[in-house]
């Protein structure tokens, strides 16, 4: 009996740390700094001034899909049409921090 309980056991946690989401360990205050310094000349505010539909504002990032720590992350590091890619400006982890401030701005204070 105490096999099949250790055998269970081994099991959920195998499957749980599979299939989990890392968590990203980001400073939204650094996040803020990089932000304002890289990305505010076209999206102060949670704005866009290149494409004026594609805010930063919450509902905007959940209509492209743009609503997670990976997705920012993605469009960051590679650009993609009007975004210039920051891959090689930005250390990864800066990235993160500008992802976990974007979230953050949206999510609780929807860049008001």
């Amino acid at each position: 009996m105490k096999k099949v309980i250790s055998v269970l056991l081994l099991g959920i946690a195998i499957f749980t740390f599979a299939f989990s989401t890392p968590a990203l360990a980001a400073d939204t205050s650094n996040g803020a700094k990089v932000f304002s310094a890289n990305c505010a000349s076209c999206h102060a505010g949670g704005k866009n001034l290149v494409q004026a539909n594609k805010t930063l504002k919450k509902d905007a990032l959940d209509k492209y899909g743009m609503n997670s720590a990976e997705a920012i992350i993605a469009q960051v590091t590679n650009g993609k049409n009007a975004m210039p890619a920051f891959k090689g400006r930005l250390k990864s982890n800066q990235i993160e921090d500008v992802a976990a401030y974007v979230l953050d701005e949206a999510n609780n204070k929807d860049w008001k």
